[in-house]
């Protein structure tokens, strides 16, 4: 499904048909070992499930777009979860994923999200160029932490995020059901598209119900359109509609 014009979503994923380039965002790599350390017992199931899910996006874009192999992965951020050390899962499990994405692209680059702060070694270990916005053209990919200074924000038309982990949670009688989701909207004028994360241990922050951490979505957020990223992308609809249909 085209989200905006060229960029397309595959499953969890926005491909850039122009550049051949894909963005994901924030796989928090080492949840389950820093729940561990908090004392909740949770199995390490979730590195074989996003290599599993990759796998399948990187399928669905050669059959949609013709392309096997990638000009370009661009991840915008949280790549790992610990904040100020690298922990021994993240340190096997994020060198794998690099190494499993270098076969799928020609190039890897990770925008810096708050959870990155530690990165460099990981990084330098695999030549992962690791910036604080990726401009591509009048496409700008940013953590979506902070609001970066206007300069990088001049010739930007499209601005895609992570750092919200987007969902909503869908009501069928008393069942209710999160999904993880995209959002698109606008801000200041400049078209704003908002990723759901890559962490598959839980959908992520349901935005019918909690206030929103990125300073991008400060206002207007019923404005924005929901695309549900289930078992395929569902057709848009408002945020709007969705609040009304939770009260």
């Amino acid at each position: 499904m085209e989200i905006t014009k060229g960029i397309f979503i595959h499953d969890l994923s926005l491909f850039i048909r122009p550049i051949s380039s894909l963005i994901v965002s924030d796989f928090h790599i080492g949840y389950e070992e820093a729940l561990n350390k908090q004392g909740t017992l949770i199995p390490r199931f979730q590195f074989q499930e996003i290599l599993e899910r990759l796998e399948k996006i990187f399928q669905s874009v050669k059959q949609a777009h013709g392309i096997e192999m990638l000009s370009e992965i661009i991840i915008a951020g949280d790549l790992k979860h610990e904040f100020g050390t690298i922990s021994e899962q993240e340190w096997r499990h994020v060198l794998q994923l690099l190494d499993f994405l270098a076969t799928k692209a020609s190039s890897i680059t990770l925008v810096r999200g708050n959870h990155d702060t530690i990165i460099g070694p990981i990084a330098k270990k695999r030549m992962v160029t690791v910036v604080d916005a990726a401009a591509r053209g009048q496409i700008l990919v940013l953590h979506g932490d902070k609001i970066p200074d206007k300069k990088i924000l001049t010739k930007a038309k499209t601005i895609i995020i992570g750092h919200e982990h987007p969902a909503v949670g869908i009501h069928d009688g008393i069942r209710t059901e999160v999904f993880k989701c995209f959002l698109k909207g606008k801000w200041e004028r400049k078209t704003l598209v908002v990723m759901p994360s890559f962490n598959v241990v839980n959908e992520g922050t349901d935005v019918l119900k909690e206030l929103p951490h990125s300073p991008f979505l400060q206002k207007n957020l019923e404005s924005f359109s929901v695309y549900i990223a289930a078992d395929k992308a569902y057709q848009p609809v408002a945020l709007g509609s969705l609040e009304l249909r939770r009260c």
